[in-house]
This record gives structure tokens, C-alpha cells and sequence, in this order.
């Protein structure tokens, strides 16, 4: 019973992945690259297929899921989406190599924005949106938007967006887990048709307008040019951009709040206002140190600015090569590697709410300790915090660190040096992209040993799932009944 419904489900999500290559399709019409059309029409019919024969064998059967059994569907449904989506870069012939292709399909669907490919400027405009439509369908879910368009789901509907969204609690919007979906994926849409459209007022032209959009709503951070978002040369684009990333890594359902008049419940976000004063500080700081490399503050503030959205809602776009920059500026941005965005927003990372929490019950533990017989619990939100979250956020940083630790041993097996491994599993289980060393912004991911590419694509899988939806099949206790 549960292989059947694993399968009615991977096929509806497979069919609504394929049925967004129209997209491609439509801009290789557009701008004459009829030689790519096949590598995108092809995959997409056989998805609508496979999702009309599951559909009609298995019509009369009830979909009904255990919470055991969400984190199989889950992992199953973003390692599928990630083999379907390379497909056009393999078959087409864009990636030679399957490997290469498996790695940047998985780097684009997890919105790390890491590339193996040296020149992305020689692949047709239809190929490089198609990667950047990855970023924005990996970035809000895409079992969420799965939920949300197809109800015959919403039997442990919100289990499996539990599994697949982000930060220590997680909860609705609205009654309806379906119709909280929707919302979500509606302001998200919204949010990425304005920033497509200012982009283009600023001289983007149309196709690299919705390709940036979409990277840079799912803080993902591929680009069509060589040198990304500093290719440009241009201010206003560096701003506009500079603003989505920060929006980008907001929690949601604050903008579904203050569409809806509850601006108390932005006031009262501990996570909101931690996560921008963090970047307001963090820009002022770099931006003091890069001054003179820059000549004017204010262009130092410029380039700051983007760098830290880029690196703190783990987006990765580039207008500078950070590793050029002062030591004391390059220690700052490391920093950023361990923060990441919101919880419930694109990003990924740990997540503000996390250090949040840790530092509340560190500053608890120090009255603890000067007032023994006092009793303290931290506040979240401006309300009492329950104990067991303290306890989920300590669990969740042993186990990413955990894996920080064995992606750096795989890197040293890579031959890479010990900063390069370390950067590099930071970055890749924190989907940030860019690392310092021999994986800094102005290199790639193409040089790496086929084995490493394999484990980088785990633990990009598994930093996007948070962590324990991909590993929680290793642990013993799972297979215990």
C-alpha cells in the first residue's frame, strides 16, 4: 500500500515539475534555440504520461500517509525531482557528464547555486533559465506547491510540508494546510513577477529579468553570466537585488501578516528583528574595512551590502571576489557561512531563530548560575518559550555540525586543503554556494572527484531538508518498531 501511494505521489510531483519546462520551452521559441526544444519537450510529456497511468490504476485508492513514512516520501520527492530535472542538461548534451549533471541539478533544487560548468554564458538562454527555475521551485517547496495544487494530498498534507520546510517550529498560516500553501506560493509568485519587473526597468533585458528572479527569490544564485550579478556593472540592478535577497530570506508568513493588518505579529518576531540587525551591523561593519579598497564609503556600502545579503540568506550572487578583500572583512563574511536566513523563508543555513534561541538560554543559564533558586525560561516572540524547543535547536546543531565534520573529511579525501573542505561543507550543507579557497566565488565545482560531487549532493540535499528528513534513514532508531 505505501509503494503505491509513494508512487501516485512522485508522479503528480514529477508531472508538475515537468509541466514548468513549458517555460524553457517558451523562451527557446522565443529566441530561436529550436535545437534545445526536444530536451525539454521530451521529459515533460513522459511526466504527464507516468502521472495519467498511476492516475487511472491506482484512482479508487485513498491516499493515507504515517508520520514514519512522510520522511521516505519526502526524501524520495526531491532526490526524483533532482534526477527529472537534469535530465535536459545530460540528454541535451549541455553537461557531458552524468555526474556534472546530477550535481548541478541537485545544487540548483536545494537553491545552493554551486556550478560545475567554467563558462555558463555558452548555453543557450532557454538551458540557463531552466537552471534558475530550479533555484525558485526548490526554494518555496516543492512538495508545498504540490499541496497546494493538488488537494487529493491533503491527507498528511501537513506532515509532509513539516518534513520539507524550515526552522525549529513550524506551524499554518491558516486552518488549512492546502490553503496556507497556496497563500505562501501566491506571495512568493507576486514577489518574484516585481522584482523581474524592476529589473527589467533597471536593463536587464526580459529572459535575464525572470532568470535572476528566479535565483534570487530562491536564494539560489545562479546566473547567465561568467561573473554573475557583477557582469552588469550596474548599481540599480546591485541594489534591486540586494533588497529581494533580504526579502528573500524573511520568514513568509509575515508578509502574509501584514497583507492581513497583523503587524503585531512582525513587532513581536524575535527572529525577524535579530535577522536585521544582523545584516544592518554586519554591512556597516565590512563595509568600514572594504572602504579603502573601494574609495568611497558609499560604494563600499554598495558591494557590502549585496555580499552580506548574498552570503547570510545563503544566495551566493556575486558583484566582487571577497577573498581579495582585507583579512578583517574576510573574517566577517565567514561569520555569515554559520547564520543563514529566517526559518520559513527561502533561505537556508541554521537559521537566525536557532542562535537566537541559543543565546537566550545562554544569557538564562548565566542567571541560573548567579541566582540558584531562581526559576527563568527564554521568550520567543515576546511569549514564554517551551523547554523542548531549547532541546530540538541543541539536537539540531550537534547533527549539522556532525555533518560539517564528515563533509570536511570527505573534501580532505578530495584533496582539497583543510580551509577549501571546511568552507566547502559549510557551504554545502548550508546551501550557500561560494567558499573561500580553491572553492571561492571566482572558481567552480567542475575539478572535484566524482565521489565528492556524490557527497556534496547529500548534504546539499540534506542542509535544504533540514537535516533530518535525508539522514534520519541511517539512524537505527527509524527501523524500530
Amino acid at each position: 500500500m505505501f509503494a503505491i501511494n509513494l508512487v501516485r505521489i512522485l508522479s503528480a510531483i514529477i508531472a508538475i515539475v515537468g509541466s514548468t519546462m513549458l517555460i524553457p520551452i517558451a523562451t527557446a521559441l522565443a529566441c530561436n534555440e529550436n535545437q534545445v526544444i526536444h530536451a525539454f519537450v521530451i521529459p515533460m510529456v513522459c511526466s504527464w504520461i507516468f502521472f495519467v497511468i498511476v492516475a487511472l490504476l491506482f484512482r479508487k485508492r485513498k491516499i493515507e500517509l504515517k508520520i514514519r513514512t512522510t520522511f521516505v516520501v519526502v526524501a524520495c520527492a526531491w532526490i526524483s525531482i533532482s534526477l527529472f530535472g537534469m535530465i535536459p542538461l545530460y540528454a541535451g548534451g549541455y553537461i557531458e557528464s552524468f555526474t556534472d549533471a546530477v550535481f548541478e541539478s541537485v545544487s540548483g533544487f536545494s537553491t545552493t547555486g554551486c556550478t560545475i560548468l567554467s563558462d555558463v554564458e555558452s548555453l543557450p538562454r532557454s538551458v540557463n533559465l531552466w537552471r534558475c527555475q530550479t533555484h525558485w521551485l526548490g526554494g518555496m517547496g516543492i512538495v508545498a506547491l504540490t499541496v497546494a495544487l493538488l488537494p487529493l494530498l491533503g491527507v498528511g498534507g501537513f506532515q509532509l510540508i513539516k518534513a520539507e520546510t524550515t526552522g525549529p517550529e513550524k506551524g499554518k498560516v491558516t486552518a488549512k494546510i492546502t490553503t496556507t500553501a497556496k497563500i505562501l506560493w501566491m506571495i512568493y509568485f507576486v514577489m518574484t513577477v516585481i522584482e523581474a519587473v524592476l529589473l527589467k526597468i533597471c536593463g536587464m533585458d526580459a529572459v535575464d529579468s525572470i532568470m535572476h528572479a528566479f535565483s534570487t527569490l530562491g536564494t539560489g544564485g545562479f546566473s547567465s553570466l561568467n561573473a554573475s550579478i557583477g557582469g552588469f556593472n550596474s548599481s540599480a540592478i546591485n541594489i534591486v537585488i540586494t533588497v529581494f535577497m533580504v526579502l528573500a530570506g524573511i520568514n513568509f508568513s509575515l508578509y502574509y501578516y501584514a497583507f492581513t493588518g497583523k503587524f503585531n505579529e512582525i513587532r513581536e518576531n524575535s527572529e525577524f528583528k535579530a535577522y536585521i540587525g544582523f545584516f544592518i551591523v554586519s554591512v556597516l561593519v565590512i563595509a568600514a574595512f572594504i572602504h579603502p579598497v573601494y574609495g568611497t564609503f558609499f560604494k563600499a556600502l554598495e558591494v557590502s551590502g549585496f555580499q552580506v545579503a548574498a552570503i547570510i540568506t545563503t544566495t551566493g550572487f556575486g558583484t566582487a571576489d571577497y577573498t581579495e578583500w582585507p583579512m578583517a572583512a574576510q573574517f566577517f563574511i565567514f561569520l555569515l557561512f554559520f547564520t543563514g536566513g529566517c526559518s520559513g523563508s527561502t533561505a537556508g543555513g541554521i537559521k537566525v531563530v536557532r542562535w537566537v534561541i541559543l543565546c537566550k538560554q545562554v544569557n538564562n543559564e548565566t542567571k541560573k548560575m548567579l541566582h540558584p533558586h531562581g526559576v527563568f525560561s527564554i521568550r520567543l516572540n515576546n511569549n514564554p518559550g517551551r523547554k523542548d524547543v531549547v532541546f530540538n535547536v541543541a539536537a539540531f546543531m550537534v547533527v549539522y555540525m556532525a555533518l560539517i565534520m564528515v563533509t570536511t573529511f570527505v573534501g580532505c579525501l578530495g584533496n582539497l586543503d583543510i580551509l577549501t573542505s571546511f568552507t566547502a561543507a559549510f557551504s554545502m550543507v548550508g546551501n550557500v554556494g561560494p567558499a573561500f579557497g580553491r572553492l571561492g566565488p571566482s572558481f567552480n565545482y567542475g575539478f572535484l572527484p566524482d565521489f565528492v560531487k556524490w557527497w556534496y549532493c547529500f548534504a546539499m540535499l540534506a542542509g535544504r531538508l533540514e537535516l533530518y528528513t535525508m539522514i534520519i534513514f541511517f539512524m537505527p532508531v527509524y527501523w524500530k518498531k
